[in-house]
């Protein structure tokens, strides 16, 4: 394990117990799964307290494992931009309580990053100062990116223009 890792992980130890136990590393880049209930604790720590902290969350997005327990996953991929170390951390959550709390106060650049993952697989982020659709309106009641979404989409789910109104009129001649 890279020394990096080592150091991180005993720091980790000390502050959290066994709440960094599941861990693993992958091409010198750490991965540590959380409990939702501690993921802003456990960012303000790496964040502030940690030396040199993890500025940066580069990337926050969603997973379907598609899985009867444990099925969503929250992966945060936070970087130093002093060190140039990656780490990532993984929150779980079932479909049947799918919120997990923001870390918004932590990263503003959750922001988006939340609102995305909301809108392509409904995982609530409790206490986001905007949580609402970035891509499908505000009404469509489905998430595109979970696995049980159909391929094709929901037939009447979404009104979608015909393909002759990009040409500003309805006249069906060829416009070839």
């Amino acid at each position: 394990m890279e020394a990096l890792n080592e150091v991180l992980l005993s720091k980790l130890k000390i502050k959290f117990g066994d709440i960094a136990a599941g861990y693993s590393e992958f091409r010198g880049e750490l991965t540590v799964i959380v409990p939702k209930e501690r993921i802003v604790e456990f960012c303000k720590f790496l964040k502030k307290e940690i030396d040199p902290g993890y500025d940066l969350l580069a990337d926050l997005f969603g997973l379907d494992m598609n899985t009867a327990e444990k099925r969503f996953c929250v992966a945060y991929n936070c970087y130093s931009t002093t060190s140039g170390h990656r780490m990532r951390i993984k929150v779980f959550t079932e479909e049947s309580d799918m919120k997990v709390p923001t870390v918004t106060g932590v990263w503003s650049t959750a922001n988006w990053h939340e609102r995305e993952t909301f809108d392509m697989f409904g995982i609530v982020f409790e206490g986001h100062p905007d949580l609402r659709r970035l891509y499908m309106p505000e009404e469509f009641e489905y998430h595109p990116l979970r696995k049980d979404f159909p391929l094709m989409g929901i037939p009447g789910s979404l009104d979608l223009p015909s393909k002759y109104e990009k040409y500003g009129t309805d006249d069906r001649t060829d416009r070839t």
